[in-house]
């Protein structure tokens, strides 16, 4: 059996990181900050990003943060009662805000019962000095992860999506974290327009020598009013296929380092909103297509890093 694993994955499971660390089901509870976000401030944003700010299944935005946490909660007590929690602040830019309004947001979850860290998504490029100390602080209280978005290392392809940064700026800031021993998950996408598999593949050879703690994989999928959904009814482009989504992941997997912690292997966007690929609302189907196919190669995650075969 794979060593980072406690239900025979042949990858290094979150479930695992938070068992061992805590010794108890630990789960993630989205929040929306109602923050906003630079690059859609200054423009449309990045191509594919939902109106909702990728934030689909985090809290109501209306309601304040503590009942946001409560209502989830309450829900995952019914299956797992005595769990440990994490805050995750999902939906937008969660560092793009004045420090007070990071110290007040951050703080309220902090203080609830059984909340044992953070997770923050933000932008390489939204993330000011004097938040870079903030970080730091909170880092030696919690269990503190800053979740970067980058998608690819490709110029050509930043530039399509409207990433607003490039990848300099990008490695600049998981340098900066790492300097102060935060942990850093990066989010990419698969299947982007121009994109080859060699392409994804140079993303995560990239990602796993920068020593990234953990990784967020996911299929890009076309979301009903988006730019992306405009220009794929004008410019319609190969999506990739469950099977060739299912090669490229077990591709990526085996060239990254067995310890780095995968957050995710698939999205899983509202049906009501996704117009392709149509295969992707089966989410468990498509994970448990990703075990067998691993299974059948007899492969897991660091099988074709160097030193590790």
């Amino acid at each position: 059996m794979f060593k980072y694993t406690l239900d025979n994955k042949r990858y290094h499971t979150l479930n695992y990181y938070y068992k061992t660390k805590y010794g108890k089901k630990t789960f993630k509870v989205s929040l929306n900050g109602n923050f906003s976000c630079p690059n859609k401030i200054n423009g449309p944003g990045c191509i594919f990003c939902s109106p909702s700010g990728s934030g689909d299944f985090a809290g109501d935005k209306e309601k304040d943060l503590v009942t946001q946490f409560n209502e989830v909660k309450e829900i995952m007590e019914h299956k797992w009662p005595d769990s440990y929690y994490i805050g995750y602040f999902q939906a937008n830019t969660n560092t793009y805000a004045p420090l007070n309004i990071l110290k007040e947001k951050y703080e309220t979850i902090l203080a609830l019962p059984n909340v044992v860290g953070l997770n923050i998504a933000t932008r390489s490029d939204a993330i000011t000095n004097e938040c870079y100390d903030y970080l730091s602080e909170l880092n030696k209280k919690t269990d503190l992860t800053i979740e970067l978005g980058l998608q690819s290392i490709k110029a050509e392809t930043l530039k399509f999506i409207n990433r607003g940064h490039d990848l300099n700026n990008f490695t600049e800031c998981v340098k900066e974290l790492q300097k102060r021993h935060i942990k850093v998950v990066v989010h990419i996408i698969n299947g982007l327009p121009n994109e080859t598999k060699e392409d994804m593949l140079a993303t995560v050879r990239y990602l796993n020598d920068l020593h990234i703690d953990g990784i967020k994989i996911h299929m890009l999928h076309i979301i009903k009013n988006t730019p992306l959904a405009t220009y794929y009814e004008k410019h319609p482009f190969h999506v990739l296929t469950k099977e060739e989504y299912i090669d490229i992941v077990i591709s990526e997997l085996e060239l990254l380092n067995p310890q780095i912690v995968i957050h995710r292997l698939t999205g899983d966007p509202k049906k009501e909103d996704l117009i392709e690929p149509t295969w992707l609302l089966k989410k468990f189907c498509v994970l448990n297509d990703i075990d067998k196919e691993m299974k059948k190669r007899d492969t897991y995650q660091g099988a074709k890093l160097k030193g590790n075969n």
